[in-house]
């Protein structure tokens, strides 16, 4: 491939709106452009990624015996009101209506399409196991696309399924893919965990996702460095605490906390620690008729520590909670406690309430809440003396660094990371829902085993950025880099013998299977050499007058900080051994 046949477009500066590094080099080096909010035109050297990450993809699927097929990307509602996630989905889902009226969604993912096609296709168990997959455009209506690729709109997703008739033998499914995931990710050369992960909205009760390591990342991946334990920070467990509640040693005491109505600034305030004081948090459950209006409402009243964060997902697990919760409204929590939010406690209350202690809050003595009296908290509340026992004890919080690891095996650490990859057990829940059976061995009916199992294809190449980068641009790992080889003739223009080996190496390299770029644009070598270090191709070729003249040429990896001299006669080869898998 020649420059001059190719689209290059840099650019010295990032718009003002790309805030993360991958979307502002992304955008720089010509890689996409932007459409519309969270959707993007993959330009021809940021397509060139995402067909190499496709290509691996594609390989270790089909080697661990998936099947591709393509499904549609305007799907009828009528499959999906079949699993409730019509109505469930929420505003993330694209409703849209045809000339006739008839409603359609544009497809987040295809779980329904493709139970779809196992209830009509695959008719015995004789069949099983079968697996098939896509590499398909999706489209989730985010609230605030941002992060160019990394919370986009539209992107590109491979997404499987897989279809086996025992809990058994979909654990061995799961497996196998769990296994290509790794290999996936090992070929392109990124840093990565695997870690245990909620099923949110796909559902199921197996989950993990892989995350590539980058200080930007939105997750926090929870793992111990001295055991094999990891997962993300909506599935993290907080260790239930092993010591005994400690007796009372002080008074209840009505105290003055003139607007102190924070834990921080109470403990700061009254010179104890933080993690002295208790903070609540109010939620309300409603319940509704037929015709969706609230006929009741519950208040529960969460109980943490002063020093710790309620997680949303663990809370959303809690029996009376797992069916949808909000936050109350200010009237609410008036109504039950008699005073604004900042000075909210479990005492004195005007009305009852579900009260929910965190496992750390339900061991703790002689701690510090708000007293239901504006500028005013509790100090030296206990459980037993000052009020009962709370109506129900859970993990309700994020974990932090330092805390006992679940397994026992050493204390946890937090590091950052970006999600590109998830599997998914999900059971019988959407075979069930969808009525999709096979005949059994005993050849009586039986609901499918499923899993589904995604990478991110879009992403995945801003994670690899986010994670591969330096002050001067992009930094490729070879598997996916939009060119592998770049040469950089000096004088093409002007001199013929600079040309001549140009050509005749950028040859020999592609008779090689090499991917090779020569840059015969003619640019001079400073505006040539910023181009594809910020397009950041891993290895670099400059043939110059000069050089030809002493038999050599410059060769530069991205990551060195300087060209080392290569025999022109022995560059292919060095490329091709440096190029060996």
């Amino acid at each position: 491939m020649k420059a001059s046949q190719f689209l290059i477009s840099t650019l010295k500066e990032a718009p003002a709106d790309a805030e993360i590094v991958s979307h502002q080099l992304m955008m720089r080096a010509g890689l996409i452009k932007k459409l519309g909010a969270g959707i993007y035109t993959y330009m021809p050297m940021g397509l060139r990624v995402l067909r190499k990450v496709e290509a691996i993809v594609r390989e270790e699927m089909n080697r661990a015996g998936a099947i591709e097929c393509t499904m549609p990307i305007v799907q009828p509602a009528e499959l999906w009101q079949e699993t409730g996630r019509f109505a469930k989905m929420g505003p993330e889902l694209l409703r849209i209506k045809d000339r006739h009226g008839r409603d359609f969604v544009v497809q987040p993912t295809s779980e329904e399409v493709v139970t779809d096609i196992a209830r009509q296709e695959l008719r015995s168990h004789k069949q099983l196991p079968k697996n098939l997959y896509q590499i398909q455009t999706k489209f989730r209506d985010e609230r605030r696309p941002r992060f160019g690729l990394m919370r986009g709109r539209e992107f590109i997703m491979k997404d499987a399924y897989s279809f086996d008739k025992s809990r058994e033998a979909a654990q061995l499914s799961y497996q196998a893919m769990r296994d290509a995931y790794r290999r996936i990710f090992d070929r392109f050369g990124l840093s990565y965990r695997a870690v245990r992960a909620d099923s949110g909205a796909i559902g199921g009760d197996l989950s993990e996702e892989f995350q590539v390591i980058a200080a930007t990342g939105e997750d926090a991946i929870v793992y111990c460095p001295t055991s094999d334990y990891a997962a993300n920070m909506e599935k993290a467990e907080s260790a239930a605490p092993t010591a005994p509640r400690p007796a009372p040693t002080q008074p209840q005491t009505l105290t003055p906390t003139p607007g102190s109505s924070t834990c921080a600034a109470v403990a700061e305030l009254l010179g104890v620690p933080l993690e002295q004081t208790v903070k609540s948090l109010v939620l309300a459950t409603d319940e509704r008729d037929g015709d969706g209006n609230v006929t009741a409402s519950q208040v529960w009243l969460l109980l943490l520590r002063g020093d710790h964060d309620m997680n949303e997902v663990k809370v959303s697990k809690i029996a009376g909670l797992d069916a949808g919760f909000r936050f109350a409204t200010v009237a609410e929590i008036e109504e039950h406690f008699g005073s604004k939010p900042g000075y909210l406690g479990p005492l004195g209350l005007r009305k009852r309430v579900k009260v929910v202690a965190d496992r750390e809050v339900a061991v703790m003595a002689d701690w510090i809440c708000g007293a239901n009296q504006e500028g005013h908290h509790i100090t030296g509340v206990n459980w037993g003396r000052d009020l009962p026992e709370p109506d129900l004890v859970a993990d309700l919080r994020n974990v932090v660094a330092g805390d006992p690891s679940p397994d026992g095996r050493g204390t946890l650490a937090i590091e950052r990371g970006i999600e590109i990859g998830h599997v998914f057990y999900l059971g019988t829940k959407y075979s069930k829902a969808m009525n999709a059976t096979f005949l059994a061995e005993d050849g009586k009916p039986a609901y499918f085993e499923m899993g589904c199992y995604g990478i991110g294809i879009t992403r995945l190449p801003a994670a690899a950025i986010e994670q591969n980068h330096d002050e001067r641009g992009m930094v490729w790992p070879d598997a996916i880099a939009p060119f592998t080889v770049v040469l950089c003739p000096i004088g093409m223009d002007r001199s013929e013998a600079v040309r001549t080996a140009a050509q005749q190496l950028h040859d020999e390299l592609i008779t090689a299977g090499i991917d090779v770029l020569l840059d015969d644009r003619g640019e001079r070598p400073g505006a040539m050499f910023a181009d594809w270090e910020l397009i950041g191709v891993p290895h670099r070729v400059v043939l110059s007058d000069r050089g030809l003249k002493e038999g050599q040429v410059e060769y530069q990896h991205r990551r060195d900080t300087r060209a080392t001299h290569i025999p022109m006669a022995s560059i292919a080869g060095f490329l091709r051994e440096r190029l060996a898998p």
